[in-house]
């Protein structure tokens, strides 16, 4: 547990989910938190009432309601970026609109986010972006777009890294593999196939990506930044 009490955090996208986790961890440590949602109103009532944390509604597709949104919450000391979608199928099928709403919210959300974020952050500020291991490989067919999205994140992040460490702000990417998610159950028809290629035979949970979350938002993360942590199972081992 760290104590981020006296701490500011944001949270985008963080009613369900690794988002939700990532919340109840930084509010049960203590810390001030506000998080986003876009169409899950009820789950967002219900985290933070059971928080104590704020729920704001933001599009993360919309590049004016992201930057709007983080503006509005001020200085703040953590920024935890954890909105994303996910878009499968044929490349010579898939809808681009799709496609393109997809890269809005899982690599220009994120960028515009992390500026804006550090342009009011303290001196050893913590900006953590939830990407994929799908940044670094891609198992089966379908993922292309998907994987280029989380790909960009990879050089945004080093790049930033570089631009806000004269001011001790660093910049990481968490790259889960197979969580317990909606969006990706543990009892799903694709289960069998992913624990194919992990070395833990087993989705993780939420909570643990929260926690990792938590250490490299914490003091003893200081000197880590511009690096990809990946928390897969041994998915590449």
């Amino acid at each position: 547990m760290t104590d981020f009490h006296g701490k500011k955090v944001l949270v985008l996208g963080g009613s369900r989910g690794i988002g939700a986790a990532i919340v109840r961890r930084f509010a049960n440590d203590g810390a001030n938190v506000t998080f986003t949602y876009a169409g899950s109103k009820d789950a967002a009532d219900a985290l933070a009432t059971t928080t104590g944390a704020e729920a704001v509604k933001s599009d993360a597709s919309d590049r004016g309601q992201t930057i709007a949104t983080v503006k509005a919450a001020g200085p703040i000391d953590v920024l935890v970026v954890n909105a994303g979608t996910l878009v499968l199928g044929d490349p010579l099928e898939t809808d681009p609109d799709a496609v393109d709403r997809m890269i809005d919210i899982n690599v220009r959300a994120p960028y515009h986010a992390s500026v804006e974020a550090a342009r009011l952050m303290p001196e050893g500020g913590r900006i953590v972006i939830i990407g994929s291991v799908n940044g670094d490989r891609m198992p089966f067919a379908g993922g292309a777009a998907y994987a280029l999205t989380k790909s960009a994140v990879q050089g945004m992040a080093r790049g930033l890294a570089r631009d806000f460490g004269p001011r001790n702000i660093t910049v990481n990417v968490i790259q889960p593999g197979p969580i317990d998610t909606d969006m990706n159950p543990a009892d799903g028809p694709m289960k069998d196939t992913m624990h194919g290629f992990m070395a833990l035979k087993r989705h993780g949970r939420p909570e643990e990506i929260a926690g990792l979350a938590a250490y490299l938002a914490g003091p003893e993360a200081g000197f880590i930044t511009g690096a990809m942590h990946t928390i897969d199972g041994g998915m590449g081992a």
